[in-house]
């Protein structure tokens, strides 16, 4: 499978969507409760550019869009600047195959050379790959939020990942 990693495209919103949608419906790993519309995906786009800390890049294979990975504002109070939050969501046919690790290693390489301090990872446990992802690439964790979110009839807990961009 020849994948290419690549800047976001508005062209490839509805994709990124469709594979974010996957998550919010079926799974804990989202906290969003509903399905995105395109008008919120393009919303979500314009906090985004070609350089800055707040990237999109997207796997490709054959023209088609498997999986995205971003960075966003950590929070939104100004000190909190120079962290971001990275976030990988994949088809779930693609799922455990590397794509991921190539995908959030573009991501990091692209917000550490814009001077950003940390990355952070909010991730629904229990989550296995998506914690053993991030502790490869060097993200440890730093605290959990115990049952922070409810959603599919029960409580969840997140595990607070964090890594060091500038070491």
């Amino acid at each position: 499978m020849d994948v290419v990693i690549r800047p976001a495209r508005e062209s490839d919103l509805v994709r990124i969507n469709e594979i974010y949608n996957v998550y919010v419906v079926d799974s804990p790993i989202s906290f969003d409760l509903e399905p995105w519309d395109l008008e919120q995906r393009a919303t979500w786009w314009d906090h985004y550019a070609d350089t800055g800390p707040y990237r999109v890049f997207v796997a490709d294979v054959a023209g088609r869009v498997i999986g995205a990975a971003y960075s966003t504002r950590y929070r939104e109070k100004a000190a909190y600047q120079s962290s971001v939050e990275t976030t990988v969501v994949l088809d779930p046919d693609y799922v455990a195959v590397g794509i991921g690790r190539q995908l959030l290693t573009t991501v990091l390489d692209a917000v550490k050379s814009e001077g950003i301090h940390r990355a952070y990872a909010i991730i629904t446990i229990p989550n296995e790959a998506s914690v053993g992802l991030h502790e490869a690439l060097g993200y440890r964790l730093v605290g959990t939020l115990d049952e922070v979110g409810f959603k599919l009839g029960r409580y969840w807990t997140t595990a607070i990942l964090e890594k060091h961009l500038d070491d």
